[in-house]
C-alpha cells in the first residue's frame, strides 16, 4: 500500500524529487474491536524511514475502517514536499 502511494506521487512528478515525506494516513480494513491499526501503519512509516532517513519521518495518522474499495487491508494517503527541479 505505501508502493500504491509512491506510484501516485510518480503519476505527477518523480519520486526521486521527494525531498521530505510530511504527512501519512493509514485507512486500515479492520472487524469490530480490532485495536491494533497503528501497528498496521508502522510499515509505511518504516519504509518511508528506511528510503528518505530523517526526511522520511512524517505526521501519521492510522484509522480503522469499516471496508475500503476493492477489499482493499489498507489504503494509504500521503502528502510529500517535492523539489524544484
Amino acid at each position: 500500500c505505501a508502493l500504491n502511494a509512491l506510484s501516485a506521487v510518480e503519476l505527477v512528478a518523480p519520486v526521486d524529487s521527494i525531498v521530505k515525506v510530511v504527512r501519512i494516513v493509514c485507512y486500515v480494513n479492520g472487524a469490530p474491536g480490532f485495536i491494533s491499526q497503528p501497528a498496521v501503519a508502522n510499515g509505511a512509516s518504516e519504509l518511508f524511514m528506511h528510503i528518505w532517513g530523517e526526511a522520511g519521518i512524517a505526521a501519521r495518522s492510522a484509522l480503522g475502517v469499516a471496508e475500503l474499495p476493492l477489499n482493499s487491508p489498507v489504503e494509504v494517503e500521503l502528502t510529500v514536499e517535492l523539489s524544484e527541479h
